[in-house]
């Protein structure tokens, strides 16, 4: 959500801040703007409404040359989508320009603060009003440097930022900040790169810190880094640190989009997600997260799972892991609703967090509730020194790799991974399996990867030829039973996401109880329906939607006869313990959203309104 580049150094600036802009757009947004410092000093802004591409049709020309820079994609929060409410945002003496991501929540009060003071505004935000408070204690308190009045600033206002900030009259240099949002500060020789990932600078430097919170930098050419807290002012020695991403892991790889390279991603990263734990010759499961906190978890009266979106749906799945394997309680809450309901947690509860980006806002949120209530706090998340990664007590990283694509297809499937690992793992420990049962159930969680790529080769055209017929539907229903019910959910929320569809999971018990009064001919129905478990209830599903014309998309074992016989289509994914279905039968409909969003035409890596990291509430 919103991405912010910056550069200083011998480099035409205005190439790698657009450079890293483009590698920013997975993360949502619907305007964009840069500014470059020329040879004496002035500042030049171009921002416009729309895509990177739009940008770059304005600012082509000589005025746009020089070292420094500095640019940023905006996912609209406060004011609508415009040239005017894009960043950077300029002071109104014009010497001051800011980008910023998160919200300032009393911009309203400051704003009219200012007002009174005689400052105008051009735009909407909350960003134009931080710029101009910064002006106000430049003006009123003559004793202040740059640095201490962007951190008087700062000590004013109360919401979530990352913010990067140039001065006409201080060349070369950088103040940046952050408090909830990432920014990442690539260091090179003779120059330095600030971003809101590392993916923008990946090209160019291995070296880079990530600016922990309420921490305040300045960075320039001459002095370096120096780093300080933003309330107290204290020094900070900087941490840097080696990054292990590499450009071709943020590159297509000569796939038409970031989400069809993804999906096939997934035997890989669901290998790495488990290699170095599951260690099958040696009987074991090895994590150490867990391997650390194993006695807590086991004495644990219930475990709450707080996440958002698919990671969200990941947690269902994970409650019926827990549940089913370890027998310990677990409820799974919305993290965006936890803190808000004045929930109930003891330190003898454990919340596990799951969260692809590792800075989701609500999801941080919620973890610092139930630290405050005392419960220990796991993090299951995919991005290295993210925020929820050092702010939980333990957690374990899943190995996905960078996931460019809006919609999440292999965080998904590798954030299951991890959370069959901990169900197994304390379900031997606690003595909830049996070694027999234990070996039988890690032996064919071992060989997902190769049942994924089997899925993978198997389900690809059919999918294709499937959204041909159905692309131009109006609604979806999706059902499921028992592991396969949060599937069904996952399968409605990747086809909303990226084709504007508009569909519905349910556990397929309860179609009868309101939604198959919307069944016809004209909608579709996708049943996840694996031979395992409840199978024979699924077989009575299929016979109720037929008797109401309805289509019947159809996942299924290739041993099925019974639902076989009765769908429309058929997609065949191989038998696996039920507690492992929803990792295959993810790869079906991930492929099914894909196509049905390609041939309506929509942006499949970057759907409308959404952003890959939602960094605010």
């Amino acid at each position: 959500m919103c991405g912010i580049v910056g550069y200083t150094g011998y480099r035409n600036a205005y190439n790698v801040v657009i450079n890293g802009l483009k590698r920013l757009e997975y993360r949502g947004y619907d305007s964009a703007g840069i500014v470059i410092e020329n040879k004496d000093g002035k500042h030049n802004v171009a921002k416009t409404k729309g895509k990177v591409e739009d940008l770059l049709a304005i600012s082509q020309s000589s005025e746009y040359s020089g070292n420094t820079g500095m640019g940023h994609t905006r996912w609209a929060t406060h004011g609508v989508p415009s040239d005017a409410n894009s960043h950077p945002h300029v002071s109104n003496n014009g010497k001051i320009a800011l980008v910023h991501n998160g919200i300032i929540e009393n911009y309203d009060s400051i704003k009219i603060l200012l007002i009174e003071k005689g400052f105008t505004f051009k735009s909407e935000t909350d960003t134009e009003v931080l710029v101009n408070l910064i002006q106000y204690f430049e003006e009123s308190q003559a004793d202040l440097d740059f640095v201490s009045c962007v951190r008087y600033a700062l000590n004013e206002v109360y919401g979530a930022y990352a913010i990067c900030v140039m001065h006409q009259d201080h060349k070369g240099e950088f103040v940046v900040a952050r408090l909830g949002s990432p920014l990442a500060v690539g260091i090179g020789k003779d120059e330095f790169f600030i971003a809101s990932d590392a993916s923008p600078f990946v090209e160019f430097t291995k070296d880079a810190l990530y600016l922990e919170e309420g921490h305040i930098a300045h960075i320039s050419l001459k002095d370096g880094i120096e780093i300080r807290t933003i309330t107290q002012n204290e020094p900070v020695q900087p941490a840097i640190q080696e990054l292990k991403l590499s450009l071709e892991q943020i590159e297509k790889g000569g796939y038409e989009h970031f989400m069809l390279k993804e999906i096939f991603e997934q035997p890989k990263s669901i290998h790495d997600t488990l290699r170095g734990r599951l260690l099958v010759k040696e009987e074991t499961i090895k994590m150490a997260g867990i391997w650390d906190h194993l006695e807590r978890f086991s004495k644990a009266e219930r475990i709450i799972i707080i996440a958002c979106g698919t990671s969200w749906h990941a947690g269902l799945i994970g409650e019926y892991l827990i549940e089913e394997f370890a027998r310990i309680p677990v409820e799974v809450e919305y993290a965006s609703e936890f803190r808000y309901r004045n929930p109930i947690i003891t330190n003898k509860d454990i919340v596990i967090a799951i969260s692809q980006s590792g800075e989701t806002a609500d999801t941080m949120a919620a973890i610092k509730l139930a630290k405050e209530k005392g419960a220990f706090v796991y993090g299951i998340c995919n991005v290295v020194d993210s925020s929820i990664a050092r702010i939980t007590d333990a957690g374990s990283y899943t190995h996905a790799g960078p996931e460019i694509g809006v919609a999440s297809t292999k965080a998904f499937t590798a954030q299951l991974t991890i959370l069959s690992l901990i169900a197994l793992k304390l379900g031997k420990h606690n003595g909830s399996l049996s070694n027999a049962q234990f070996m039988e159930l890690i032996t064919e969680l071992d060989a997902i990867p190769k049942k994924v790529q089997e899925v993978l080769e198997n389900t690809h055209e059919i999918c294709k030829v499937i959204a041909k017929e159905f692309a131009h539907t109006t609604n979806f229903l999706y059902l499921g039973r028992g592991f396969n019910f949060p599937s069904a959910l996952e399968g409605a929320l990747k086809l909303k996401e990226i084709s504007y569809i508009h569909a519905e999971g349910y556990p397929a018990a309860e179609m009868k109880h309101g939604p198959i009064a919307l069944i016809d001919e004209n909608m579709p129905i996708v049943i996840i329906a694996p031979k395992v478990g409840h199978y024979d209830k699924v077989v009575s599903n299929v016979q109720e939607i037929k008797a109401r014309k309805g289509r019947v998309i159809a996942v299924v074992n290739p041993t099925d006869t019974q639902v076989r016989s009765q769908a429309d289509y058929s997609i065949e994914i191989p038998m696996v313990n039920e507690a492992f279905s929803p990792i295959l039968a993810a790869i079906p409909l991930q492929f099914l959203a894909y196509h049905i969003a390609l041939i309506r035409g929509a942006n499949v890596d970057q759907p409308r309104n959404l952003a890959k990291s939602v960094t605010v509430e």
